[in-house]
């Protein structure tokens, strides 16, 4: 019997290992591109979110600037001061004060100096970090400025009410407000859900001059009335029945005030602690109520303003800080936003950042043709 010898053989181990690295080297390459493709698409993404962010901060921010002074008296008015007066605060709400330097500037009534004056903006240069937390920002290593707006709100119509003193309360802690008699279609009460809340600003205006004061209470009045409370020890410390100028109790003798709510609007930035988690945030603190985040990883905001004085001088333009001599905040008529993000995660040292600038005219304050 013949017996058939077959010529096939197998693979040797030296190629079945030169086999297993070059499949190796082929996967990792791919798993390489893979992992590119995919910090890629979640780095564009971010990115893009990034730019978002900036973006409806930044105009928000705006929206904010350009209705500075709106509503106010030419200038701004004095808040409680004279004999018995303290300083009136903002950027406070009733279990924290968020900002360092959180009280009102001086100005200029009748001739004479006095504490306590409330302008459409509070330049705050170097002020913008939250109080109790670190003095910069890691990213930057620098401090962010804060601002402060204030402003009619005209979308509520407390105006269209009529406010009258009570006789009960002659230091002006409560105001009776009653709706029209006919009041039209839709007209909103006070206490309806965008109507008057604790922790607001009313200000009161008659021939006697203005006034304002923060609501620590609501409670229905005779028929459909409501008082409103101004009780002192606010948070706000604006309710100063004692001071001798620039309080309720000194305008009560002008008769029935028209009132008007007023938004007192402070964007700063805060840095959760590190166990938190949580990244750098710009926040918006309005009135005497708590602050609310604006955006996430906010790792800047510089404002700077361009201040006319009744003639084109060199240097009022990019002015820092219109609080000092011989500036003043009522002389701004533009100011410079620049907001600055980063992504969310850095992956290594691939980490994004963008800066975005806006330039808003305070139509409201001083306005100056430069054109």
């Amino acid at each position: 019997m013949r017996s058939t010898q077959s010529n096939a053989r197998g693979f040797t181990l030296v190629e079945m290992l030169m086999a297993v690295a070059l499949g190796l080297i082929v996967l990792a390459a791919t798993t390489q591109l893979f992992k590119g493709g995919m910090d890629a698409t979640i780095l564009v993404t971010q990115s893009s979110e990034m730019q978002q962010s900036v973006r409806s901060t930044l105009n928000l921010v705006a929206k904010d600037v350009s209705m500075a002074g709106s509503g106010l008296p030419p200038g701004g008015m004095p808040l409680p001061y004279g004999v018995g007066a303290t300083p009136s605060f903002f950027a406070v709400d009733p279990t924290k004060a968020w900002l360092a330097n959180n009280t009102y500037p001086t100005g200029v009534v009748g001739g004479t100096v006095v504490t306590n004056y409330l302008y459409g903006i509070e330049p705050g240069s170097g002020n913008g970090m939250e109080l109790g937390g670190p003095a910069t920002l890691t990213a930057t290593g620098k401090a962010s400025d804060a601002i402060t707006v204030v402003y009619a709100d005209y979308a509520f119509p407390l105006n269209q009410y009529t406010a009258t003193f009570p006789a009960a309360n002659p230091n002006g802690d409560v105001v009776n407000f009653a709706p029209p008699a006919v009041p039209p279609p839709g007209f909103p009460a006070i206490q309806s859900p965008t109507g008057i809340q604790v922790g607001d600003l009313i200000l009161l205006n008659n021939p006697k001059g203005y006034a304002m004061g923060e609501v620590t209470g609501i409670a229905a009045g005779a028929g459909a009335s409501t008082d409103i409370t101004f009780a002192n020890g606010d948070p706000l410390n604006i309710n100063q029945s004692a001071a001798a100028k620039g309080n309720i109790k000194f305008i009560i003798a002008g008769g029935n005030p028209v009132a008007t709510r007023v938004w007192v609007v402070t964007y700063f930035m805060e840095v959760p602690p590190a166990a938190n988690g949580q990244p750098p945030r710009l926040m918006r603190q309005v009135n005497g109520q708590a602050p609310s985040p604006v955006a996430d990883n906010i790792i800047g905001l510089t404002i700077t303003y361009d201040l006319c004085d009744g003639a084109v001088a060199p240097g009022c333009a990019g002015v820092t800080n219109p609080l000092l001599a011989p500036f003043s905040p009522s002389q701004i008529h533009k100011v410079n936003i620049q907001v600055m993000a980063q992504t969310l995660n850095s992956y290594g040292n691939r980490s994004r950042s963008t800066i975005l600038t806006t330039s808003v005219s305070t139509r409201s304050l001083s306005f100056k043709d430069r054109y």
